[in-house]
């Protein structure tokens, strides 16, 4: 497995003297933030690692996390933009004991490189100067190469299993009046799209439950701690509903992972980071479980994401106003208070 090469990107000799846009500067603030948190996750994990596949596998991510937070500095220095506090040395101890299983490392690159590749494909229809477009194509294209590699490993080592397989369709065909029922009459099988947001949010969800039950393992103060242990059970239990759903179908869904979790109650990061870390990624369900409500057609299928919506919007609401209340949630750029300019004459 080759190392992934930074990008040198050619724009920065062109002018650039256009200024960045709301849409530009709210991605790659959101890009720097997240990057520095997986700087000092990614650190640590090399800490503890044996397998020399994963160690590599760990080894570039950590490269592209360095080269997206050098890029992200040289564009906001260009531009007198406030370099954001994020996360440093003081939110990592990289002598901590081993908290993960080596197996884990994959399942979590493959969690934090879709919440990138979601940024960053939302971000790049939006932005127009040169430089910023053709660093969110570096990030997509980098990301996707580095998820290859993780889905090589993952399948190489036996650590996950592709999703379901299904007939291939004999005849185009078009929906019947049963189309949407979940509850009542006969309910249709699962069609592919839903079986593959199934497998997506389960896959997503069974390494979020691993990682917020090791955060609940050694978390500091005991508010957070409690918040850890409520999202760890309520993920739990909406796993165990996507799972239901596939298993009904006589279809196989990936499996708990949190038997690769330590007994270690000795924290490596910061309860900032971790509380950041989980608003942030709980955050990032929305969007899944938007996307999965989108491609539904069945009632009970809807009503479940529907569910798990309401609750992550709780967990996320709950999260804000802890990083309120310490003093922990930067805040993003954002436009002028004309009220207050007016206020404070």
């Amino acid at each position: 497995m080759q190392s992934i090469k930074p990008i040198k990107l050619t724009s920065y000799k062109t002018d650039t003297s256009e200024p960045l846009t709301s849409a530009e500067m709210g991605k790659l603030w959101a890009t720097y933030m997240g990057n520095s948190m997986a700087k000092c996750i990614l650190s640590y994990y090399l800490q503890h690692v044996e397998d020399a596949d994963i160690k590599t596998l760990l080894e570039n991510a950590l490269k592209l996390t360095e080269d997206f937070l050098r890029i992200t500095t040289e564009i906001f220095i260009k531009e007198n933009f406030p370099i954001p506090k994020g996360f440093g040395e003081e939110d990592v101890n990289l002598n901590a004991p081993r908290l993960f299983q080596d197996e884990y490392y994959p399942h979590y690159l493959k969690y934090a490189a879709k919440a990138g590749l979601s940024i960053y494909s939302v971000g790049l229809p939006l932005v127009y100067r040169k430089d910023v477009k053709e660093f969110f194509t570096y990030c997509m294209t980098s990301t996707m190469e580095l998820m290859d590699q993780i889905n090589e490993i993952l399948m190489n080592k036996g650590l996950t299993i592709k999703p379901p397989t299904i007939p291939v369709p004999e005849k185009v065909e078009f929906v019947h009046d049963d189309f949407l029922n979940g509850y009542f009459g006969h309910v249709r099988p699962l069609h592919a799209l839903e079986i593959a947001h199934f497998y997506d949010n389960i896959e997503n969800n069974v390494t979020s439950k691993a990682l917020i039950m090791a955060f609940a393992q050694v978390a500091k103060d005991e508010k957070i701690r409690k918040l850890f242990e409520w999202g760890r059970d309520m993920t739990a239990t909406n796993v165990q509903h996507y799972m239901q759903m596939l298993h009904d179908e006589n279809l196989p869904s990936p499996s708990f992972l949190d038997d690769l979790v330590t007994i270690s109650t000795f924290s490596p990061f910061s309860d900032k980071l971790m509380l950041f870390h989980k608003m942030d990624m709980f955050s990032m369900k929305i969007r899944a479980f938007g996307n999965s409500i989108a491609v539904n057609g069945r009632h009970d299928v809807g009503f479940l994401y529907t569910r798990s919506f309401m609750q992550i919007g709780r967990f996320v609401e709950d999260a804000a106003k802890i990083m309120i209340e310490k003093g922990w949630f930067e805040r993003a750029p954002h436009a002028v208070d004309r009220d207050k300019l007016e206020n404070d004459k």
